[in-house]
């Protein structure tokens, strides 16, 4: 359940500009991660002037007063290739769709582990069976007993410290 939150000026983009953002977002999740395309949680947040302060030209970029700044959450599981193809298909498709230039995208991505998502009913997405292969599910009866379910990073911190 990758989460994106674009913030962009207020009153400087259109509905449809606003909605082809959002499918941006989504198709360049969907191609870089492989997500299904109704895989699909998009907030877009607007800032009056004395609310968004984004320099135009650090570093070294020339940006318009349609300057975006995109986060996206998602999963420990995530590589470092599907991160660099997220960033690049995120900028190229908010160029195509929305008709922004490269240097008004700024990406930011998090990374968390699957026990802090909810797609909701009250459940972790660490304890419910969905088909995602890119996850890597950890069965509680192979932890150490003091552990509960933990990213694959505190998992190989953890084994590490017991050897």
């Amino acid at each position: 359940m990758p989460t994106f939150h674009a913030h962009i000026p207020a009153q400087k983009f259109s509905s449809e500009e606003k909605r082809a953002l959002a499918d941006a977002l989504n198709l360049a999740l969907h191609e870089a991660m492989n997500t299904p395309m109704d895989d699909r949680f998009v907030i877009i947040s607007e800032h009056k002037d004395d609310e968004f302060f984004i320099h135009p030209t650090f570093p070294g970029m020339k940006r318009s007063d349609k300057r975006i700044v995109v986060t996206v959450t998602f999963g420990t599981s995530r590589t470092v290739e599907q991160k660099r193809k997220l960033a690049e298909l995120v900028t190229r498709y908010a160029v195509e769709k929305v008709g922004v230039s490269e240097d008004d995208i700024s990406l930011m991505m998090y990374a968390i582990p699957l026990e802090n998502m909810s797609f909701g009913g009250g459940k972790l997405v660490s304890d419910i069976d969905l088909s995602m292969p890119w996850v890597k599910k950890v069965r509680r009866s192979k932890l150490p007993c003091c552990l509960d379910r933990g990213s694959e990073n505190d998992l190989k911190r953890t084994s590490r410290s017991f050897s």
